[in-house]
């Protein structure tokens, strides 16, 4: 098997285009990342903590304060915009092309920040928020789905899951940029973290003009001559090539086996394989988000603020390095592990991790030192096993489990799902954490909640996440319609070509009323009779 991911023999062409180009798309991620990295830090900034008080005054520290709900609610407008974004990514992403897309996502975005660089008090910030919120929504579906339509089989796990090593990078220069301004007794404190975003989506815009459309979007729309200029720009071999032809003539007859099943409306989602896939991928996200990984990111600086630690600023800072590392690995091991494996592992991991943490925060006092710094290195762990697993091989999954007809709708509202769960989690988090009239005060309790959440993804992944390693997007399709349960689904070798179901329905058989088994038997039976008769 070996250790380095090169290749495989006999494939024309190079796929160094088409991995290039997908790990640039995915430098979208740090507008994620960092958007939301960013906002753990500002809350507590002591400029701004005065600058937006609403007359709270905190009993700590005799300061003026923003209250537990405003906090909340500033921190989750953010998701509440990504949720209406990413549902509006995938008629955007239809009409317009997953490279306009893009470019939408990103100006959207740029309102959002403009409004939240310009504010002095808390309603244009949340609208800032929200907005930015909307563009980052729109930007987390479009992303895998780009990558996932443009990317080789053989490396299309490590090539979208440089997303989420975007993502990382986004959250540890957040964390970077926080504690350089978190000292300031100015607007610069926290105008200098917000206006940095800019940077950020230049580049995402000023790249988009030069990418290509995605091959198998153009054929949805019906535009084969684009669709192999394109294919061949990705492969780097010309329109015309043999490879090229073949491949696009797969992809051409797949899609147009789907639409033979039925429509691709919003409805047709939920119906039949697509349906389960569908609520594969939406129990996948949210699970995701259950794992209490943005527990950290978001709220990480004031808790281990609470918790006692000195400098918290810095803490952050460990936790995001370790959290960008880790992507490294987990995007060598979705191609040598697969898909299912990582993800139990890191489930597994996860949990014992995040159960250790609530064992210690619960039973030691805040100034048992030995304890808290136990506490910091659990939580580094927890953070590598989600970010070697979990956090990559989600995007993974969702960008390559659903036909064309409805992918962009499906990988819509999978990725709603999981901007629902961290809306969700960013608003009841601080009444669960913190003291005071009417919260939970829980504390470090909080992680037995996470704890228990990362048991439930481990039995979800055995009996719910198929094996996609190495399969092309339409041999996915193959392995739904052939494969029952998934814990029979790795070693799956697909048989099928879809021009031979076109040829079989050429040939009058009705396929919407036969299983893919019956027409490849159909096809192969016709394929003997044919070499007979040349014999």
């Amino acid at each position: 098997m070996g250790l380095s991911l090169k290749k495989p023999d006999g494939v024309p062409g190079s796929a160094v285009p088409a991995i290039m180009i997908g790990l640039f798309v995915a430098f979208g991620g740090v507008l994620y990342g960092y958007d939301t990295g960013t906002i753990g830090g500002i809350l507590s900034m002591p400029y701004w903590r005065r600058e937006f008080s609403t007359g709270y005054i905190n009993p700590k520290d005799g300061l003026p304060d923003v209250t537990s709900s405003e906090s909340s609610e500033i921190v989750s407008i953010l998701s509440a915009g990504t949720f209406f974004g990413a549902l509006t990514a995938a008629p955007c992403a239809d009409i317009t092309g997953r490279r306009l897309g893009l470019i939408c996502s990103v100006a959207v975005f740029t309102l959002g920040v403009i409004l939240q660089t310009a504010a002095t008090a808390i309603p244009m910030f949340v609208a800032g928020r929200f907005f930015a919120g909307y563009g980052v929504g729109m930007i987390s579906a479009i992303i895998p789905l780009y990558q996932s339509e443009t990317a080789p089989k053989w490396i299309r796990g490590a090539v979208v899951g440089a997303y989420q090593l975007a993502i990382t990078i986004g959250l540890l220069l957040a964390a970077i940029v926080d504690n350089a301004t978190k000292d300031r007794n100015d607007s610069g404190s926290y105008r200098i973290p917000v206006a940095i975003q800019f940077a950020w989506g230049i580049v995402v815009v000023a790249g988009c003009i030069w990418l290509p459309e995605t091959p198998r979007w153009l054929i949805k729309n019906g535009n084969q001559q684009q669709a192999a200029i394109s294919l061949g720009k990705l492969r780097k071999l010309a329109p015309d090539h043999p490879a090229v032809q073949e491949e696009l003539a797969e992809v051409t007859a797949n899609h147009e086996y789907e639409l033979s099943l039925g429509k691709a409306t919003y409805l047709d989602c939920f119906k039949g394989s697509v349906g389960f896939r569908l609520a594969t991928g939406c129990f996948l996200q949210s699970l995701q988000q259950l794992a209490g990984v943005n527990f950290i990111f978001y709220y990480g600086t004031s808790f281990f603020t609470n918790s006692g630690m000195k400098d918290p600023f810095v803490i952050s800072m460990i936790t995001s390095c370790v959290n960008v590392a880790s992507t490294f690995p987990g995007l060598y091991l979705v191609e040598k592990w697969g898909r299912r494996n990582l993800l139990l592992f890191g489930a597994v991991g996860m949990a014992v991790c995040q159960l250790i943490v609530a064992i210690t925060g619960t039973v030691c006092k805040v100034e048992d030192m030995p304890a808290q710094r136990a506490m910091i290195a659990f939580v580094c762990i927890y953070i590598f096993f989600f970010a070697s697993s979990w956090g990559p091989v989600a995007w993974v999954v969702t960008g390559e489990i659903f036909p064309l007809k409805v992918r962009a709708k499906s990988l819509s509202i999978t990725t709603a799902s999981n901007w629902l769960l961290n809306w969700a989690i960013a608003y009841a988090t601080p009444y669960l954490v913190n003291d005071g009239p009417g919260n939970a005060n829980l504390g470090a309790k909080v992680f037995f909640i996470w704890g228990g959440c990362c048991v439930i993804c481990a039995i979800f992944v055995y009996g719910m996440i198929y094996e996609t390693k190495g399969l092309s997007l339409e041999q996915v399709d193959e392995l739904y319609a052939k494969v029952d349960h998934a814990w029979n689904s790795q070693g799956f070798v697909p048989t099928v070509s879809f021009q031979d179901v076109q040829d079989v329905k050429e040939a009058g058989v009705d396929t919407r009323r036969v299983s893919l088994a019956e027409i490849q038997n159909e096809a192969e039976r016709k394929r003997s009779i044919i070499y007979q008769e040349k014999a």
